[in-house]
């Protein structure tokens, strides 16, 4: 069996990217397509394995630096990709690659960490925080995403079958393509972290500083709570607005290593949370290490936090993204602190560890390949 594995872009390895990195360990003879890669070619083998196949925009003045500047590119890139000798085609996607073009003869399986967030029911929330709301800008933005959307929403009809990252992107796919999908939950590295042996008496958060994050939030939720120690780590567009609004009882580290991350958390009282997302990997980093999260009970932290009254409870929900909401659940927090068990929060994230991704992909993609043609089935399906 040829298979292709089509990533959107290759510029760093994040969340979407330590998924591709699965991907290619359950196909290791696959070869490797992106509409573009800021890494070497040295680079490239070393962390793939393989050479990365790009497209014209690879070559386009400045794309490695300004890459998001062509998106409105990157439907027709991704559609140039010649697939045709592979059987099976798996795209990671977060914003174009499931727009690959394949024949009736290949099965194509789109594992979906989010349909475009900008480009559907986040699209005002993005807007906004890039001030790119107001004036004759926004209009040509608007434009340009309602292209894009339509797109987007017209090649879901070439994916045989959907996979998602989480029952939070299940919905949102049923939602935009009004297909639904196989939730397979992603690889979590958690032999990376262990538990911690010392809790310490501060809590701590981490994150890239952007505004969907809400690190200023929290920022500004323990300047209220001056009693209590906050320590945060990492750096972005909003590390002045943090610093800002940062009192005397918060310590910010800038940028960590590795070591520094996984000490940090195996040593924090608790793990704080803001952000709304699709699935949400450092929560489970944190449990990975003992540590009780405090999460914001939407999107996917629902799904790796068990944050509602009950047994084996891991940490504490709060349900609006307000500096107030945190400082309530700070205080349910150190209300039934003992009550959460460190080995709990453990057991939690090992259930997410990257040897059940592996085995559930292939099985999923094992029992497909031995249906009849994925096109047929869906017209009888139909049909029926």
């Amino acid at each position: 069996m040829k298979v292709a594995i089509v990533h959107d872009w290759l510029m760093l390895v994040a969340g979407a990217e330590k998924v591709l990195l699965s991907l290619l360990d359950i196909y290791p003879q696959a070869d490797l397509y992106a509409v573009l890669t800021g890494f070497s070619e040295e680079e490239q083998r070393r962390i793939f394995g393989r050479e990365v196949k790009t497209s014209f925009i690879q070559k386009l003045p400045f794309s490695k630096k300004h890459y998001r500047s062509y998106l409105p590119l990157m439907p027709l890139a991704v559609e140039q990709f010649d697939l045709s000798e592979y059987d099976l085609v798996i795209s990671s996607c977060y914003a174009v690659s499931k727009g690959v073009i394949t024949g009736p003869d290949q099965v194509h399986i789109s594992y979906t960490h989010s349909p475009m967030r900008y480009a559907w029911d986040m699209q005002n929330q993005y807007l906004r925080e890039s001030n790119l709301d107001r004036g004759f800008k926004t209009v040509l933005i608007r434009v340009l995403l309602h292209y894009i959307r339509n797109w987007d929403s017209r090649t879901a009809n070439g994916v045989d079958y959907f996979m998602a990252n989480s029952d939070f992107i299940r919905r949102r796919i049923l939602k935009c393509y009004r297909r639904d999908a196989k939730v397979v939950y992603p690889p979590v590295d958690i032999e990376r972290f262990q538990l911690g042996q010392n809790r310490g008496d501060y809590y701590f958060t981490a994150s890239r500083m952007v505004p969907y994050k809400q690190i200023p939030m929290i920022a500004e939720a323990f300047s209220r709570m001056p009693d209590k120690k906050l320590v945060i780590g990492g750096s972005g567009p909003q590390f002045d607005l943090v610093r800002a609004k940062a009192g005397p009882n918060i310590t910010l580290l800038g940028e960590l290593s590795n070591a520094d991350m996984v000490s940090h958390m195996q040593s924090a009282r608790a793990f704080v949370f803001a952000a709304e997302e699709d699935f949400g990997i450092m929560p489970l980093e944190a449990q990975a290490c003992g540590t009780p999260v405090i999460a914001f009970g939407k999107g996917g932290s629902l799904e790796t936090v068990r944050g509602e009254p009950g047994a084996r409870r891991t940490g504490v929900f709060f349900r609006e993204q307000t500096a107030e909401a945190i400082m309530q659940a700070v205080h349910e927090f150190e209300a039934i602190e003992d009550s959460i068990s460190a080995h709990d929060c453990r057991a939690h994230a090992e259930m997410f560890a990257p040897a059940r991704f592996c085995r559930e992909f292939k099985a999923f993609v094992d029992d497909v390949m031995k249906r009849p043609s994925a096109v047929d089935r869906r017209v009888v399906a139909r049909i029926g």
